[in-house]
């Protein structure tokens, strides 16, 4: 990839390659994404639980996105970058929605948002595509409402599925590029994905869909206060740094850290 990803290249990736979405929230990590040609870098509401070290993702600011959306946009990403709007910033009405995404572009200069939501967005979806602000839309398990559904629980099952399908055609009608699909059925992450002409990105949504997305800290395993079922564990990087940490205690305290090697004399070098 020579050059930043695009909304054509990443809906043209629709039944011909398994597009690849992780989270970030800052500069290195971003670096090390790119490098791996990660074809989505989500910066994720989920900051909130794994990097802010809050309950839930709706503490969650503007600023608090912005900030760390600009950190990631510091690595001049290939990847293609989508904003997590949170949970506030465009529920309480169309034009605190439009206000709230054009802040979005406009100071972090990624390539696209994403909403968590169905038919209650499709006014503001509408909005913001006639205004040349891509959208991604978030269906199933919506963390940000959180307090309605009673907690982290699979969404669509039964006759539930039928409900979310339909949400789901009514986000690529009003102008959706893509779809989240968390926390459902694998056989209704078959169905949606079958049944849409725009790209499904699942987590917790089955191998059938067009692409995965986790959480980075998740699937580092840099974060153990919760662990869903969808995610698999691909290092546990959380344990080589607290091993690390007690090494460099134990130098510090026994007076071998630092040596001489990490130490300056009198003359030059």
């Amino acid at each position: 990839m020579d050059s930043r990803r695009t909304v054509r290249e990443i809906r043209g990736c629709k039944g011909k390659k398994k597009l690849v979405v992780l989270t970030c929230y800052d500069y290195p990590m971003a670096r090390i994404l790119d490098r791996c040609e990660i074809d989505i870098i989500l910066v994720g509401d989920s900051l909130g639980n794994v990097v802010l070290g809050y309950g839930s993702t709706l503490p969650v600011t503007m600023d608090d996105m912005i900030h760390h959306a600009r950190a990631v946009m510091r690595a001049r990403p290939r990847a293609f970058v989508v904003f997590d709007l949170p949970f506030g910033s465009f529920q309480s009405s169309v034009e605190a929605a439009v206000e709230n995404a054009i802040r979005a572009i406009k100071e972090t200069s990624a390539d696209a948002v994403k909403l968590e939501g169905g038919k209650r967005n499709h006014e503001t979806i509408r909005r913001l595509v006639e205004m040349g602000i891509p959208v991604m839309g978030h269906v199933g398990l919506t963390p940000q409402s959180v307090l309605g559904m009673s907690g982290y629980h699979v969404q669509g099952r039964g006759a539930a599925g039928e409900a979310l399908l339909e949400e789901a055609k009514g986000l690529e009608a009003a102008g959706c590029f893509a779809i989240v699909l968390e926390s459902i059925p694998a056989s209704l992450g078959g169905r949606v994905t079958r049944e849409l002409a725009i790209p499904t990105i699942g987590i917790g949504a089955g191998p059938e869909c067009d692409g995965q997305v986790l959480v980075l800290h998740d699937m580092l395993g840099l974060y153990d206060d919760l662990r869903p079922k969808f995610v698999k564990r691909f290092a546990e990087i959380g344990e080589s740094v607290e091993a690390a940490v007690r090494a460099y205690k134990n130098e510090v305290e026994d007076g071998s850290f630092p040596g001489k090697e990490h130490s300056f004399g009198e003359g030059r070098g």
